[in-house]
């Protein structure tokens, strides 16, 4: 719980009870109310990043005077610490944390003992990064630890058996244990704090980092509350449930946060989760348009600018956001992707590595400081940045792709198949990590799995439209003739489909096996044909000519009819009617 954790909701009034603060989600006003309340509540704990919650306040109607909502009630204990907790919070907000503490140490209020256990905490992390920066490189620096976790966790451990912690302390409780790896512990307090808070954004954030699967998301207890919904929509973009994020998502703008800039980013995130680049373009410049000085999700968009090669577009970013504040990871990042696409790989990864000076849990910094490496043939740096995104986040499935990528190059291939098959667990339908694994498993000469996940990865939608090439080319080594033939007429009419054939360099050498087999089966016309497009291509030419003067000489029987080899497939009209077809089913997982 640094100030990089965004804090949307909080309870306006500690001692409500649940039943009036999970107010229906219709109820628009009252949701207004409550986003109003948060502002103050959070700056009186020194919770910065209060402005999350304007966002939302934002994207609805005004209120009326008489109903804005009132301050929240002063108790005798508030007033006693008024003073110090003033004083305090000044040097808080001058991150003067060990200096605020001290003037905390003997008050008694809740919001004075928060303050108190969040200034040891930032003070904590403050020293271990003051520690680290300069002696130790970004690869080591996430290895240093708070040392004022264990003291804060005894402290905060007495509280809670006393039953003394609202829902604020709780929810510092539930880091500290999460910082300290005590992560089953870390789960149940903060659901105990979702509980006792339930509009407390910060407790759901910390919760979805916890979450690994779509089980344990559906055995947790939680509050029936309105915030619930964008924590499910966030969690569901986490676990890759794109479809089920986005129906959220759609449901939180018709009930009414249709300008919420918030929700257009993360239906933005999810349209880059599964790879829809145009769509997600368009909403991030829609993004851009609404607020222009906008820095978070930045390094998403530079992400998409990047896949799609607009170096002007991404140069105009990476220039503004410096003007902006050249201080954020988001800008490093963006201007990390800006060298990459130039490829200036150092000066990519010097980026990503001040990325991480300011703030060593960055995931995607990680991940792309790990491509940086790569690009430059330095796995042993590679593997090591790779390693540090999964400690962050165990669900980033990039940085299992990455390190399948890199042991690859080490000719590791049981390796690969682990990290691959870590991938394909959080991507199950992107064909791209169905392909690696087929690859493994054919360097391992498992050829039967092999041919089922090259198979899986064109039945899900073959981005790169090599599965079924990968597959006929497998088959044609078994020498299973048929099959590898009807595998390479799926590949050329998948091709010939999309339009992409005279830039797919595979496609002659699936026109060249299919000439010879048609020829090998006397299906002269169909040979013929393949043998005919094979001349449009460079390096095939040869040999379609050579194949075409084999048909003449041997054509001395009758002629039979002509098929369209790159007509759609149907029942009564494909080039290989006449050979036993392959038994598709038994290669499907």
């Amino acid at each position: 719980m640094t100030e990089n954790f965004s804090v949307l909701f909080v309870l306006a009034w500690q001692n409500t009870k649940m039943a009036a603060l999970c107010a229906e989600f219709g109820d628009l006003v009252q949701i207004k109310k409550q986003l109003i309340s948060v502002i103050s509540l959070c700056k009186d704990r020194g919770l910065l990043h209060s402005a999350k919650a304007s966002e939302l306040a934002f994207a609805l109607d005004p209120l009326p005077k008489d109903e804005l909502p009132s301050p929240p009630p002063f108790t005798e204990e508030d007033a006693q610490d008024l003073d110090a907790v003033t004083l305090a919070k000044s040097y808080f907000d001058l991150k003067e944390y060990d200096r605020a503490a001290y003037f905390l140490r003997a008050c008694c209020s809740q919001k004075a003992y928060f303050l108190y256990m969040y200034s040891r905490y930032l003070s904590g992390e403050k020293k271990k990064d003051d520690e680290t920066v300069d002696s130790l490189g970004p690869l080591e620096k996430g290895q240093v630890r708070n040392e004022a976790l264990r003291e804060l966790r005894v402290e905060l451990s007495k509280k809670h058996s006393a039953g003394e912690l609202d829902g604020f302390a709780l929810y510092l409780y539930g880091v500290v244990l999460r910082k300290l790896d005590l992560l089953k512990e870390a789960v149940d307090v903060l659901v105990e704090a979702l509980h006792a808070l339930p509009l407390h954004w910060g407790a759901w954030l910390e919760l979805s980092n916890l979450v690994t699967n779509i089980d344990m998301l559906k055995s947790l207890s939680l509050p029936d509350c309105w915030v619930k919904d964008f924590f499910m929509a966030q969690m569901y973009t986490e676990l890759q449930m794109i479809k089920e994020a986005l129906q959220k998502y759609h449901s939180l703008i018709q009930g009414g946060f249709s300008k919420s800039t918030y929700i257009i980013s993360q239906i933005a995130v999810a349209y880059h989760n599964i790879r829809d680049i145009d769509q997600a373009l368009a909403l991030f410049n829609e993004l851009r348009e609404q607020d222009p000085c906008r820095i978070d999700n930045m390094d998403t968009f530079s992400n998409l600018l990047y896949v799609k090669g607009m170096k002007p577009e991404l140069s105009y970013l990476a220039h503004n956001l410096v003007e902006i504040d050249k201080y954020r990871v988001e800008t490093c990042c963006v201007i990390g992707n800006y060298y990459s696409l130039r490829s200036q790989h150092e000066k990519a990864a010097l980026y990503f590595q001040r990325a991480l000076k300011l703030n060593p849990r960055c995931l995607g910094a990680w991940t792309l400081m790990g491509h940086e490496y790569m690009e430059m043939k330095n796995t042993s740096a590679a593997i090591q940045a790779y390693r540090h995104a999964i400690e962050v986040n165990k669900r980033d499935y990039r940085a299992w792709y990455g390190l399948g990528q890199t042991y690859e190059i080490l000719k590791m291939p049981f390796y690969c198949l682990y990290y691959y098959r870590k991938a394909h667990q959080l991507r199950p339908n992107d064909s791209r990590m169905l392909v690696a694994l087929g690859e493994s498993y054919e360097k391992l000469s498992q050829q039967g799995e092999a041919k089922k996940c090259y198979w899986r990865a064109y039945s899900v939608g073959d981005v790169e439209k090599m599965a079924l090439l990968k597959l006929a080319k497998l088959h044609e080594q078994l020498n299973e003739s048929d099959d590898a033939a009807r595998c390479y007429m799926f590949y050329i009419q998948d091709i010939f489909s999309c339009a992409e054939q005279l830039e797919h360099a595979e496609v002659s050498t699936a026109l060249r096996y299919l000439g010879q087999y048609y020829f090998k089966n006397k299906l002269y016309d169909e040979a013929s044909l393949c043998a005919q497009r094979c001349c449009d291509y460079n390096d095939a030419r040869e040999e379609g000519k050579a194949l075409l003067r084999q048909i003449s000489q041997v054509r001395d029987q009758t002629e039979t009819p002509s098929a369209d080899l790159f007509a759609p497939l149907s029942n009564n009209n494909t080039p290989v009617r006449r050979v036993s077809p392959l038994n598709l089913i038994s290669f499907t997982p």
